[in-house]
């Protein structure tokens, strides 16, 4: 009986031995199948939702950190502000708040193509000098020879580049908080009229007036 222990013993140790490098083999194998990273960019992942091209312009204004003091703790979140347009006379603002950053990028971007308007706009300005006011931000256009440029600061200047406005000039008054500025900058665009559209109003003819 002591023979026929040791024997099985021996064996089982051999069948063990033989086990354990084809598991590392089989191991090795999988990491040599592994796809390389392409061109030094990140592995490909199946998961990722891939991006919408939609041929909008989208800019991220400005994103800030917020926290909410709750009963186990401080508990982070991130709001983001995002300015979309065509570059062809339609722009939009939106925000949005997540966990994350890039989620709060993507709500607000959602939410900005929701309210995306048209303005009027005479070649590659405004048709007329207006005011947009929101809060404690005051925002002054002024239409603009051709070749002028985008004379506006950086939240402004998302605005009216996304719109497609390529000759402006704009001064902002009381606070530069980005949020107050953007949404100013959206309610005088808003406010904007092209004679032709005047005229229709009134009921009269674009000489008339």
């Amino acid at each position: 009986m002591s023979e026929e222990v040791l024997t099985n013993t021996a064996a089982n140790a051999e069948s063990t031995e033989n086990k354990v490098p084809q598991t590392e083999n089989r191991r090795r194998d999988n990491r040599d199948n592994r796809r390389p990273p392409r061109d030094g960019k990140r592995p490909f992942n199946r998961n990722r939702r891939p991006e919408e091209d939609d041929g909008l312009i989208k800019k991220t204004v400005s994103i800030n950190r917020v926290a909410k003091v709750v009963k186990g703790g401080r508990t982070m979140r991130f709001s983001a502000l995002v300015v979309v347009g065509d570059g062809k006379g339609k722009v939009g603002i939106g925000m949005g708040k997540a966990a994350e950053v890039p989620q709060a990028i993507e709500k607000a971007t959602q939410q900005a193509k929701k309210t995306m308007i048209d303005i009027s706009l005479k070649g590659t300005t405004i048709p007329h000098e207006t005011n947009g006011v929101f809060g404690r931000g005051n925002v002054l256009l002024l239409p603009a020879e051709e070749g002028t440029g985008v004379i506006a600061g950086g939240s402004a200047r998302s605005v009216l580049e996304a719109a497609g406005i390529k000759d402006i000039r704009t001064k902002s008054y009381g606070t530069n908080n980005p949020i107050n500025c953007v949404k100013a900058t959206f309610e005088g665009l808003k406010s904007l009229r092209t004679a032709e559209q005047i005229a229709l109003l009134r009921g009269k003819a674009v000489e008339e007036l």
